[in-house]
């Protein structure tokens, strides 16, 4: 089903934006094969290793995520089968798609956007979530880090679809201090949360992915997903990914009160996401390491 657009847009919805890169976009086949053997009732710890093993790049990824410091490793693990083992078949999904997800998308003109910039942003955005997910004493770090660090990617949808709508709503929003999502929605229709959302919903990922990218901006709204909606809200604004003149200090004060946080606790949080920076992106996108 699709995510319907904002009541009163009388322009494009998400699925008809998506619809427009279908040949363009798609996941990666590591993905996509791990995912299945993961969700296969018959499947084993051994037959995802095995999976893993035929693609070099991603086994050693996934054996520097079992070693770093990023995951609390103790002692070394040497093989697939031991990472596949400590992580666990959950962390083994989000981290491939997380070390993968920059192949789903074709590059895009550097007028509209630096890919590059995009990603080290998102990784950062991910840290954050996943220290302000743990400082509310979630288990579930990692899945934040991942989700969070997909929450933009329905501008990659917008760039590709309606670059000069896309752009003239981020000049407008600046110029205009108001939020971009709003200007968006009035310009083109939807905003990038709603498409993110639309495509997170295509591609089956978790539910709880879904809520937040579409909520990440009205995170009252959200529900039963409040909360992820507001760690990625939270995270999202404080790193500066949403940008535009009167946004970046824009908070909705339902995002501190579902999450129990407060201002003075973000300050060194975030500083600890920028010492994690740079061994996040040599784990996930070693490409840009250059940039972070």
């Amino acid at each position: 089903m699709e995510i319907p657009h904002v009541i009163g847009a009388t322009h494009t919805t998400p699925g008809e934006l998506i619809s427009q890169t279908t040949d363009l976009v798609s996941l990666p086949d590591i993905y996509v094969h791990i995912k299945a053997v993961i969700y296969d009732p018959d499947s084993t710890m051994t037959d995802v290793s095995n999976v893993l093993s035929h693609d070099p790049a991603i086994c050693a990824r996934m054996l520097k995520v079992a070693n770093s410091a990023f995951f609390g490793a103790t002692s070394k693990v040497e093989t697939v089968k031991a990472a596949v083992r400590l992580l666990g078949t959950q962390q083994i999904h989000d981290l491939v798609l997380a070390a993968t997800i920059t192949k789903a998308f074709p590059d895009i003109p550097d007028n509209l956007i630096s890919m590059e910039d995009f990603w080290v942003n998102s990784v950062r955005c991910g840290l954050l979530a996943r220290l302000l997910a743990e400082q509310c004493n979630s288990t579930d770090g990692e899945r934040f880090f991942v989700g969070s660090l997909l929450h933009d990617m329905g501008h990659l949808i917008m760039y590709q679809t309606v670059p000069e709508e896309s752009q003239e709503a981020l000049i407008s929003a600046r110029q205009n201090k108001r939020p971009l999502y709003m200007v968006e929605r009035d310009i083109i229709g939807c905003d990038y949360g709603q498409v993110g959302s639309q495509l997170m919903q295509n591609w089956n990922f978790p539910e709880n992915w879904i809520q937040a990218v579409r909520y990440q901006n009205e995170p009252a709204d959200a529900q039963s997903f409040s909360f992820e909606a507001s760690i990625m809200h939270l995270s999202a604004r404080i790193t500066g990914m949403d940008s535009t003149a009167g946004e970046l200090a824009t908070i909705d004060p339902i995002a501190w009160e579902v999450t129990g946080l407060s201002e003075d606790m973000i300050e060194p949080l975030l500083i600890t996401a920028d010492e994690q920076l740079g061994s996040a992106i040599e784990t996930f996108f070693p490409e840009y390491r250059q940039y972070a």
